[in-house]
């Protein structure tokens, strides 16, 4: 067992030189990172664009609430479910809707899924 115990002594000794491992081998960067961007700028309030991204997104969710409980809503007070459009309507409702205010709000606001169709997805879902 000596033998052993010299071998492995031997064996991190023949090469010297030490490679770092993890986050700190990375430190040899060719570029420089930029700084964090502020979480909130307060001349933001004062840009046309803000606003501008603000009202549509909240017209689109007014929209989409509307359209989709609407639907829902329609289907429950049917006396059948061949007298409404069905679950297969809410269906094509809902995701018509998430499509055709993406599809009009992504170059207003700059974002291609907005979190507030999606959090009213998930409220009207849950109450229907």
């Amino acid at each position: 067992m000596e033998g052993k115990e010299e071998d492995v002594r031997v064996g991190a000794n023949k090469f010297p030189e030490r490679q770092p491992i993890g986050t700190s081998a990375q430190s040899d960067k060719d570029y420089k990172e930029p700084p964090p961007a502020p979480l909130f700028e307060p001349g933001e309030l004062a840009s046309w664009s803000f606003w501008r991204a603000g009202i549509a997104e909240f017209i689109a969710t007014f929209l989409f609430l509307y359209i989709t409980v609407l639907t829902v809503m329609g289907v429950k007070r049917a006396p059948n479910m061949c007298a409404s459009v069905g679950i297969q309507g809410i269906a094509w409702a809902f995701g018509g809707m998430i499509f055709a205010l993406v599809y009009c709000t992504a170059g207003i606001s700059g974002k291609s899924s907005p979190s507030s169709k999606l959090s009213d997805l998930t409220v009207v879902y849950d109450r229907s």
